[in-house]
């Protein structure tokens, strides 16, 4: 069996969720780059990996198969185009880029180097959602004709650097439009939103509500609300997204952390930090409340399976615990890398993602439907 070998650019949040995935045996981690000195080491102490402290030098080591990005949003596009440059195959985090232009430069690299380009982790990866897709799919409830997505987070007061405050709907709903996507089966034709910014001293657009039309007649309603005020884990037995149990009482509880110097608090929590920790996984990974209207049953993915409400029926189809979290990215990435399938999750499909996300901004801002 071929084992890639990967190295991570950005040792962040991002690369802490997705370091469970990495224990699978068709990948290794070989190589990192952070400029965080406390995060090389302990990438050197848990993976006996090289660090360095530039993208560059990273995606010119010839030890490296795959360049994961996990770097800043605003940097995404410039490093993913670098280890293409390097003929690497790159699996970047979401938002692929924050402009269209740069997404088409991106998929422009990796054509002409050869290499595959997949965009995740995103919630459209999880099992749920991928079984829920295959119902629908199945035709066994009649199509898709209508979406339902709810969340309320704390997103809002986690530690932010600046530039993530401005991208809030890039970073967040990418989640949502990916899923409802997925369900939907078709391309979306007309976007309709609105977006609010609840907090001065933190402004950002975290809310929101978006009517999505689709080609193929089905439409969505997207809610979301980042404040940290109601918590919509309540819906999902109290997992929380990382498919951890959690404690009600702890949401909104980083607002008293944050009170002191919030790049030391973000970097303490960080891979590497003082404060890092990795939650147990106990279920599936999930972005809050989805279901979905078909003709004959209402379908809702949930952190252990996918509850069917059809006629005259309604039932919990099971599914087990995660033994590995996020392992459905490394199945699509090996099988784009080492059998040459087509991922779904590539860079075009990302980019209609981000183009979705983008119309949702323009629609609030001009009070007016975006046509696609």
């Amino acid at each position: 069996m071929k084992t890639l070998r990967i190295g991570v650019a950005g040792l962040g949040r991002a690369f802490a969720l997705m370091a469970p995935a990495f224990r699978d045996p068709r990948v290794e981690l070989v190589a990192a780059a952070d400029p965080r000195a406390e995060a090389c080491q302990r990438f050197k102490q848990d993976y006996a990996g090289k660090t360095f402290t530039s993208v560059e030098e990273l995606c010119a080591d010839p030890a490296v198969d795959v360049v994961y990005v996990a770097t800043p949003h605003e940097l995404h596009a410039a490093h993913a185009r670098s280890a293409c440059s390097r003929k690497k195959h790159v699996l970047v985090e979401k938002p692929m880029a924050l402009s269209l232009a740069e997404c088409r430069a991106m998929v422009d690299a990796a054509r002409e180097n050869g290499v595959q380009l997949l965009v995740g982790h995103s919630h459209s990866f999880d099992v749920p959602v991928l079984r829920t897709r295959e119902l629908i799919q199945s035709g066994a409830y009649g199509p898709a004709r209508m979406i339902t997505a709810l969340d309320f987070t704390d997103w809002v007061y986690r530690p932010r650097r600046p530039e993530e405050f401005r991208a809030a709907v890039q970073n967040q709903a990418a989640h949502q439009v990916d899923i409802t996507r997925l369900f939907a089966g078709g391309r979306v034709r007309s976007v309709r939103a609105f977006t609010g910014s609840f907090d001065p001293q933190r402004s950002a657009d975290a809310a929101w509500s978006c009517q999505l039309r689709f080609d193929n007649g089905v439409f969505a309603s997207l809610v979301y609300s980042g404040y940290a005020h109601f918590d919509s884990d309540e819906f999902m037995g109290w997992i929380g997204e990382m498919g951890q149990k959690k404690d009600p009482a702890a949401h909104g509880g980083m607002r008293a952390a944050l009170r002191g110097d919030e790049l030391a608090v973000k970097n303490a929590r960080n891979y590497g930090g003082a404060n890092f920790t990795q939650a147990d996984a106990v279920a599936h990974q999930h972005f809050g409340v989805f279901i979905v209207s078909c003709e004959r049953a209402d379908l809702r993915p949930l952190p252990n399976g996918v509850m069917i409400y059809a006629d005259g029926d309604k039932r919990l189809e099971p599914l087990p615990a995660p033994t590995i979290p996020r392992v459905e990215v490394i199945d699509e990435l090996y099988a784009a890398v080492v059998g040459g399938q087509a991922p779904l999750h590539d860079g075009a499909w990302a980019m209609a993602t981000l183009q979705v996300c983008l119309a949702l901004l323009d629609s609030a801002r001009s009070g007016k439907e975006v046509l696609l």
